[in-house]
């Protein structure tokens, strides 16, 4: 981490699908000096735009090259078929593979899943992006099959979506270049792994000899009722203002009635 090559904002890209909202704000809560700005990029942009040092990080799905850039998974998607709310899968929550033995299943040639085998029927041809698919399934020409962030994102009103088990599935992760691991880096990593403002990870803690100048001021700090910085004491059993007890304030040897406990009169003399 080199620290002093930290820009004064801050890039993250993502990929279709990927909704960075909830960390953004927690970034400008802890940073609200250090703008941050979105670049919305394609699977495959995405890594151009890291490797060119043209954003600081980005969410990505996996696999990525690790030669030169530093990945942490976050989260796993589940998959699901896309397909027209008339369809016989709709009727039900989740299917197996199989039951799309009978459709032709479309695969977009930016598809986010890694397949052995598609299910299904395959197209004539592969359609270029997720979104063109989805519009061919909106004209009753196949099915898709896309993690279910994809599904929400290109969401019609003529058409649904149902899980599908036993299916590839889709990991998100943020992804950075490795030699340039900056400051602000670590700072969104903390945030997405979910550590505190107060981590030990992350930015440096403040020097000790600024939190020993902090404590000793905190001690100095005179409190309510204090004087010269020392608590008032109460004052002792059988001792007022200071005086002892039992002694005449004007210098006699009792107070008034003699006080208890002290030797007794003897009886007063008759005269004549």
């Amino acid at each position: 981490m080199t620290g002093s090559d930290a820009s004064p904002s801050f890039r993250l890209a993502y990929v279709p699908g990927v909704t960075p909202s909830k960390w953004v704000r927690i970034w400008h809560e802890r940073l609200p000096d250090v703008p941050l700005s979105l670049v919305p990029a394609s699977p495959d942009e995405i890594y151009e735009l890291l490797r060119a040092g043209d954003v600081d990080a980005g969410f990505v799905r996996l696999p990525v090259d690790q030669d030169d850039l530093s990945a942490i998974p976050l989260y796993t998607e589940t998959t699901v078929v896309v397909v027209p709310k008339d369809h016989i899968v709709a009727a039900v929550e989740q299917i197996s593979p199989g039951d799309l033995d009978d459709d032709i299943v479309l695969h977009p040639l930016d598809d986010a899943l890694d397949w052995e085998k598609l299910p299904g029927r395959p197209a004539l041809e592969r359609p270029a992006t997720t979104a063109d698919a989805v519009e061919l399934v909106a004209a009753g020409i196949g099915v898709v099959l896309v993690p279910q962030s994809l599904a929400r994102l290109h969401h019609r009103k003529d058409l649904t979506y149902r899980t599908v088990t036993d299916t590839p599935e889709s990991r998100v992760a943020l992804a950075w270049p490795e030699d340039r691991t900056t400051d602000l880096v670590e700072d969104f990593i903390g945030i997405v792994r979910g550590r505190t403002v107060n981590s030990t990870r992350g930015r440096a803690p403040a020097p000790a000899a600024d939190q020993q100048k902090s404590k000793s001021s905190a001690k100095s700090t005179p409190r309510k009722g204090d004087a010269g910085g020392g608590a008032r004491r109460k004052p002792a059993a059988g001792k007022a203002g200071g005086r002892t007890a039992g002694k005449n304030p004007r210098g006699g040897g009792g107070a008034k009635g003699g006080p208890k406990g002290g030797a007794k009169r003897g009886k007063p003399r008759r005269n004549g």
